[in-house]
């Protein structure tokens, strides 16, 4: 036998691995080299908060095998052909990576690999459920989240593995966590021009111990009671694992088992595990969706550009609006890295329908700067709450951001937390358009940047014209 080579990708964990037991079969005696690789490609479009958290989890992943990762920079073939060619490994086990670049860039590694005599597995993949095998009884795809969600749960496996005992091998690295810092945040986008990022986040811990203590707590103190939380902006009503699961901390399959039980806690929250793989499903199914509206009447959608529209965005993104629940969102995210659930949808509502901005800039500035930002859960959120996606909510269904801020921050206290300049102002005020109607108070917070009436108003205008030009074309 010949050493095996296993791929940490978006699964830095060692327990319910099939990938890295498959591994260890594989290299038996011989062991395992454990490979981690700074592809600038694809860390470079991770903004800093993002690669701060993967360097933590890199760290206490290495602590947890009690002995160093190889970490090498390059191009994945280029990487791969070096190692195979100094260690003599046979087989590389990986993964599986259902999005559409990781399935193009796999498939080059894999031709490459084999002329070279070497077998490139894919095991497992970050889902419980790989995207693809829920389908139709006529096998087609499933286009609605309701239907996805009954196969799906018959189909899901939930058995988990033990972290296998493994001898793992050394090599020499060519890059360390100071490389992947350089070059991760490298292709930061032409959009936000001269944004400024801010001061570095602080994140939470990182790695699998921290996620199944989080896990833990969530099950034993919140699961529960999550259906009539969840929503609500001022309390952790929600799991907190979402950044884990990103990078495969823990697997979703760990998360179902913890969860499974009576009552409508539990069910509400495997549902949105459920959202999760849908989004996984429908990418690998429409890989252009990423960046392309996926309804094709919304493709007439009017949106705004130019010097006032990119104004416009940057009052946004740094929570500059005069809109105190919109504000409170976009600062968290800044800050924190994070965003509450509830948040994202009103912030996201708010730039595609009273500023009429194209979904995608919203999209790559959540992507950017999200410790847990995941492309298809990402662009496919967005899709969702701009009516462009598969299940998406209709365009005509515009948060109205007061409304939800006297729904879910009743008392004002997320707002209070995130704009400090409306400290003096207690709810209802706090919830209203720039702090209330005592204005003299709020003199270091903006005015409102719009008519909330007014705005809706246009964005179903627009929505009516869009719907009428796809008809056109149509006939």
């Amino acid at each position: 036998m010949a050493p095996s080579l296993f791929w940490f990708r978006r699964d830095l964990r060692l327990g319910d691995h099939p990938g890295l037991h498959e591994a260890v079969a594989r290299g038996g005696a011989d062991g395992v080299l454990p490979l981690f690789i700074i592809d600038e490609k694809v860390l470079g479009s991770s903004g800093p908060a993002r690669v701060e958290f993967l360097i933590s989890c890199l760290e206490a992943l290495e602590q947890e095998m009690g002995s160093p990762l190889v970490v090498r920079v390059g191009e994945p073939v280029e990487v791969l052909r070096e190692i195979v060619d100094e260690t003599g490994v046979r087989d590389v086990v990986v993964s599986g990576d259902f999005a559409p670049s990781g399935i193009a860039r796999d498939a080059v590694v894999e031709e490459a690999l084999a002329l070279k005599g070497v077998t490139l597995h894919r095991v497992s993949s970050p889902y419980a459920v790989d995207p693809g095998v829920v389908l139709s009884e006529k096998g087609l795809p499933l286009k609605v989240f309701t239907a996805f969600r009954r196969r799906w749960e018959i189909t899901g496996p939930h058995v988990i593995l033990d972290a296998p005992g493994v001898k793992w091998l050394r090599a020499p690295s060519t890059g360390d966590y100071e490389t992947l810092r350089r070059l991760g945040g490298s292709r930061r986008p032409a959009l936000f021009d001269d944004f400024l990022d801010g001061p570095p986040v602080p994140l939470p811990p990182g790695g699998e111990r921290a996620a199944l203590d989080r896990l833990g707590d969530f099950v034993d103190h919140d699961i529960d009671f999550y259906k009539e939380r969840r929503d609500i902006l001022s309390i952790q009503g929600t799991s907190g694992l979402s950044p884990y699961l990103r990078f495969g901390c823990i697997h979703p399959r760990t998360v179902l088992a913890a969860s499974q039980g009576p009552g409508e806690g539990r069910t509400t929250f495997r549902s949105e595990i459920g959202w999760r793989e849908f989004y996984g499903d429908v990418l690998f199914h429409n890989p252009l969706s990423a960046n392309a509206s996926l309804q094709p009447q919304m493709a007439e959608m009017e949106w705004d550009s130019g010097p006032a529209a990119k104004e416009r965005f940057r009052q946004w993104a740094l929570g500059q609006t005069g809109i105190p629940l919109v504000d409170a969102a976009m600062r968290q995210l800044k800050a924190e890295g994070l965003m509450h659930n509830r948040a994202r949808m009103v912030a996201a509502s708010f730039l595609v329908k009273h500023l009429h901005l194209d979904w995608r800039w919203g999209a790559k500035w959540f992507l950017w700067h999200l410790i847990d930002g995941d492309v298809a859960s990402n662009q496919h959120g967005w899709q969702w709450t701009a009516g462009t996606g598969t299940d998406a909510a209709p365009f005509y269904r515009i948060f109205n951001p007061i409304a939800q801020a006297e729904r879910f921050d009743t008392q004002g206290v997320y707002i209070h937390r995130w704009v400090p300049e409306l400290a003096g102002i207690e709810a209802p005020g706090v919830l209203q358009p720039g702090g209330g109607v005592d204005l003299l108070h709020q003199a270091n917070y903006p005015q409102p940047m719009i008519d909330l009436k007014q705005e809706r108003e246009e964005a179903l205008r627009r929505y009516s014209d869009a719907r009428d030009r796809f008809h056109a074309k149509q006939e």
